[in-house]
């Protein structure tokens, strides 16, 4: 547990645009289209301490949908529990509102909801927001009249005042308080990150609403439900995992404006900054040309993976697991060493076997082999079978070494680089997945020449 800081606001006020300055990176969309977030989109994020050479203090920091759109997909309902749910949970809440519109009808909305639903006034925050110079710091005051006292002032396109924002976010929280508590967690590691990738409406949010034991992303049949990337943190079994639910990835040519185009990077973002990726399959529909591009973006990476086959319960009976993982070897090329595992999200069923699964993966991927025995194991397989000579040249190998874990990262130091065609590759692998702890993950080869052997080999 750590404190919770929570963004709220109408529309286009630039709550998602605040998350991000707060955050010090681009996380949650921002674009001009109203109601662009629907999720409580959060990050772990460090203060600026209170005197140099200190540790700024730690939170999480949560971004909301806009109080009061009217969503293009009938979710307004969902939007705004989720925004309820976050206030319940907030131990700050930044209201902010846009100084350049000044006082709409929506901020009084918003005003009314916080004063009447439970929200601890001390814990609200006043942010006028888009107080790009001196003159809009006059109109700034006029705020005041919403009940929360004189507004804190930012430009979130400019960073005006971005250094006196911060340190007012940070002296508005207890945080001696909250430690007494028991919200005195300061760690920024998310533990082993998860990003559940898939097709639209294969599961994704339903899983991760599963493993957080809660409604903590909006599940919905409606396709695009999910626009950014959401990290839920959870713990098991005194084990930190952070799921990073993501956008349904679609055939390049389908995607459709810039909130679609902005989804689907973050999706693939997702996949370059996790440990382990559940690639979820919806098992009542055919493998597709989506899944087979996800497959290959997995490959790419280097990303240990589980196949999570899901829906499981809406095959017909007679089809059996082993059919079924038959053919998925043949529909998704290149991924017939990731482990499979059969569950109903819906259910909850099957979730302690995928984290098991999870973990086995990250610490596969994380082991190292003793050079002595990568050596002994390397030149066996490759004496058994030498790639064919070319012109009168012959391979020998001079040095094999582990240069790096997740992924394991095997350096050949040879002679001739060139004789290692993609098939010969492939066949080194394959053999050393047998012998070496790397069964279930990619292995990474580097083929190099006597000019880059370490120094001291």
């Amino acid at each position: 547990m750590m404190p919770r800081v929570v963004i709220v606001g109408r529309p286009n006020v630039g709550k998602s645009s605040l998350f991000n300055l707060i955050a010090g990176r681009r996380i949650s969309i921002v674009d001009p289209t109203a109601g662009v977030t629907r999720d409580r989109v959060n990050a772990v994020v460090q203060l600026p301490p209170k005197r140099p050479g200190q540790e700024g203090p730690v939170v999480e920091l949560y971004d909301t949908g806009g109080y009061g759109i009217e969503d293009s997909q009938n979710l307004t309902t969902s939007v705004e529990r989720q925004i309820a749910n976050a206030i319940g949970d907030a131990d700050l809440i930044l209201f902010v509102v846009d100084a350049q519109t000044g006082i709409l009808p929506l901020d009084e909305k918003v005003a009314r909801l916080l004063r009447t639903g439970g929200a601890d006034m001390n814990k609200i925050m006043l942010v006028c927001n888009k107080v790009d110079g001196e003159k809009l710091e006059m109109e700034a005051a006029d705020f005041m009249r919403l009940g929360f006292g004189e507004p804190v002032m930012v430009s979130t396109v400019t960073n005006h005042m971005k250094r006196s924002f911060l340190e007012s976010v940070r002296e508005a929280i207890d945080f001696e308080a909250l430690a007494a508590a028991g919200k005195d967690d300061r760690s920024l590691d998310p533990g082993i990150q998860l990003a559940i990738v898939g097709k639209r409406n294969a599961g994704k949010s339903t899983l991760v609403n599963a493993f957080a034991g809660e409604e903590r992303v909006i599940v919905s049949e409606i396709e695009g439900t999910t626009r950014d990337s959401v990290d839920v943190r959870f713990e098991v079994n005194e084990h930190v995992f952070t799921a990073i639910d993501t956008a349904g990835v679609k055939k390049h040519k389908s995607i459709k404006g810039d909130i679609e185009y902005y989804s689907h990077h973050r999706s693939l973002r997702a996949i370059r900054r996790a440990d382990v990726v559940l690639f979820m399959v919806d098992a009542s529909l055919p493998i597709s040309s989506v899944d087979k591009q996800l497959g290959n973006e997995v490959l790419k990476h280097d990303k240990p993976t589980v196949i999570v086959i899901n829906k499981w319960d809406l095959v017909p009976e007679e089809t059996t697991q082993e059919d079924y993982a038959a053919y998925l070897d043949d529909a998704l090329k290149g991924l017939d060493f990731a482990p499979i595992v059969f569950l109903s999200a819906q259910k909850a069923e099957g979730l302690k076997q995928v984290l098991a699964m999870v973990k086995n993966l990250y610490d596969q991927a994380g082991h190292r082999v003793p050079t002595g025995e990568l050596n002994r194991i390397v030149r066996d397989i490759i004496t058994k079978r030498l790639p064919p000579a070319h012109m009168g040249r012959r391979l020998n190998v001079f040095y094999v070494t582990q240069l790096q874990t997740h992924p394991p990262t095997i350096g050949i130091f040879v002679n001739h680089p060139d004789l290692f065609d993609n098939n010969y590759e492939r066949f080194i692998i394959n053999r050393m997945r047998d012998q070496l702890p790397f069964s279930e993950v990619p292995i990474k080869l580097l083929i190099r020449g006597r000019k880059e052997m370490p120094e001291g080999t």
